[in-house]
């Protein structure tokens, strides 16, 4: 292991965010991690870069995190996958479908590595990582030591958990687990855009499935490769439901998904269409025209102009809605 000075991180987030960390190394096994965190423990944990957003140079010792493996436990109709936390994810999930293994297939095409989807609980199409997860295992910076993480003690949330928290700095995630099925797949269509998509199909697989999320996906979500984005950068907001019947007053179309009795989910990306934003180009800021939710860096735009416009659109929404868009990704 040799630590690098002085390394642009543009090849390493999908924003395509040009900062510099001051020292970066590059850690392919469980051995050299441990050995490295018993000598550093100021670091910045870095995976596939896909759900930060890059504002500053970075002074911590960044660790770009690129362990691999997958490991199959079989029982029966199920089957437990474990994947290294440097596996690409969708790479992963993928696989998985290849095997025939389900659980996975709605979440395809999510950027990004295994190691952090438990942090963002990613999820997309009716499906939460927290659905299939097993357990984690990951380091204590500060000792060392390797522990066990429940679904429970991970107290996932909408695109939240433990490590965003009170843990947040605090573990590496090294590996995770998911429980999938070999049989009998219990497959979810609710989401519309998927139910249309497989009209004609009475019990679809979760091939096609996986099929029908990734057409949707690039149907209407740039590609990292071409435009710099971060996927979704803001939450869908949940709000009370006395402030939903105000808003239908105004806006008798607003689409909504039912939380509860008192709660009401409200797309982030037609907030953010209707306050005008969906399209704008801000120099090389800007927001996707097919996707309001998703930020995108044209070409050389900085990781500021970019938080800067979504705190814009942030201000806009709370003005028209009074309802405050949290941030999805991280700023660092």
């Amino acid at each position: 292991m040799k630590i690098q000075q002085n390394i642009s991180l543009k090849p390493y987030n999908t924003f395509g965010i040009h900062t510099n960390a001051k020292r970066f190394i590059s850690v392919n096994s469980l051995k050299d991690l441990k050995e490295l965190i018993a000598s550093e423990k100021n670091i910045f944990i870095l995976g596939g870069g896909s759900n930060i957003l890059l504002t500053a140079d970075v002074e911590k010792l960044v660790v770009h995190l690129n362990t691999k493996g997958i490991i199959v436990n079989d029982f029966n109709d199920k089957v437990l996958v474990t994947a290294e936390a440097g596996e690409n994810w969708h790479e992963l999930v993928l696989w998985c479908v290849s095997q025939n293994y389900g659980g996975l297939e709605n979440l395809a095409l999510i950027p990004g590595n295994v190691g952090t989807s438990p942090i963002q609980n990613i999820g997309a199409y009716g499906v939460e990582i927290k659905d299939v997860f097993q357990q984690l295992e990951a380091i204590e910076i500060s000792t060392g030591k390797t522990k066990i993480f429940t679904n429970e003690d991970c107290n996932f949330g909408y695109r939240n958990s433990v490590f965003k928290n009170e843990l947040k700095g605090k573990y590496i995630i090294t590996n995770v687990t998911f429980k999938l099925t070999k049989k009998n797949h219990s497959v979810n269509i609710s989401y519309g855009a998927i139910r249309n998509l497989l009209t004609e199909k009475e019990n679809p697989s979760i091939k096609e499935i996986a099929d029908a999320v990734i057409a949707i996906r690039q149907s209407k979500l740039p590609d990292p490769k071409e435009i710099g984005n971060s996927g979704s950068f803001f939450k869908n907001p949940v709000i009370q439901v006395e402030l939903f019947k105000e808003l239908t007053k105004k806006y008798p179309e607003i689409p909504h998904y039912i939380i509860s009795e008192n709660e009401i989910k409200i797309p982030a990306g037609w907030l953010i269409e209707q306050c005008g934003f969906k399209g704008k180009r801000f120099g090389d800021a800007g927001v996707h025209e097919k996707q309001a939710l998703v930020l995108v860096n044209y070409n050389n735009a900085s990781g500021k102009e970019i938080y800067d416009l979504a705190q814009k659109i942030q201000q806009s929404v709370m003005q028209n809605f009074k309802i405050a868009l949290e941030v999805e990704v991280n700023i660092i």
